[in-house]
């Protein structure tokens, strides 16, 4: 007896008859397409990109092997570029700076002085920083007087100047003055501090919280209390007029 025959459920015979139909189609369609030469055109045109292409494709090689070559110069270059930079900044910076600066003019009443200092700094178009300031100014009848200081900040168009620091009057009379700060109204010829002042001079010495100088009435006159020690020789009376106020 003959064994009965298997069959497959999960294969149709006309599904797969029919997809082999259309891969022959499809493949019969190819071989008979007929295949369109390029025009001259396009023939020139591929010849253009392949010369572009051959001198292209070495150049870039070429640049990118160069740069691999140059590139401790160039990161040389970068940060001494960078160097110069912050020099150029640091030199803005610093710019409107002199040294050993001198300054001329004269008072409201046309007298000369010289203010000289180790550094000038300019802040802005009338404000100088100073450094070692000094200053030589004319009185009337041929008098003159002689400051200096550490520090000091002249403003030229009020032609005003304040000091700090160990400052020093001298004036050709004989007077000495020394006091932390002051300020000096050159122009109105006018000296005042309001720090602990000693002073020396024809009518002794005199210690005080302050003081206030006219040189055009050759007056000094020291404020709050302090010690006095007054010169009683009247043959050769003082040659300032001297006030203690309260």
């Amino acid at each position: 007896m003959k064994p009965p025959s298997t069959e497959r459920t999960d294969f149709d015979k006309t599904a797969s008859r029919d997809h082999l139909q259309k891969l022959d189609a499809l493949r019969k369609a190819a071989f008979q397409r007929i295949r369109r030469p390029p025009s001259p055109e396009e023939m020139a045109r591929r010849k253009s990109r392949l010369a572009m292409a051959k001198w292209l494709l070495p150049a870039i090689a070429s640049v990118l092997l160069i740069s691999i070559a140059a590139w401790p110069e160039i990161n040389h270059l970068i940060h001494q570029n960078g160097a110069i930079l912050r020099e150029m900044r640091r030199i803005h910076a610093e710019s409107g700076r002199m040294e050993n600066a001198v300054y001329r003019d004269i008072d409201s009443q046309g007298r000369p002085y010289t203010l000289t200092s180790r550094s000038a700094h300019q802040i802005d178009d009338d404000k100088v920083e100073l450094t070692d300031p000094v200053a030589d100014i004319q009185l009337a009848h041929q008098s003159w007087v002689h400051v200096r200081a550490d520090h000091g900040t002249y403003l030229q168009h009020e032609q005003t100047l304040n000091l700090n620091g160990h400052f020093t009057l001298y004036r050709n009379d004989g007077l000495l003055l020394n006091s932390p700060t002051a300020d000096l109204d050159i122009k109105q010829q006018v000296i005042a501090t309001h720090d602990w002042v000693h002073a020396e001079g024809p009518f002794g010495t005199q210690d005080a919280q302050g003081a206030f100088l006219d040189q055009n009435t050759n007056t000094v006159q020291f404020m709050g209390p302090g010690l006095t020690n007054r010169f009683d020789d009247l043959n050769h009376p003082p040659s300032v007029s001297v006030q203690n106020k309260p």
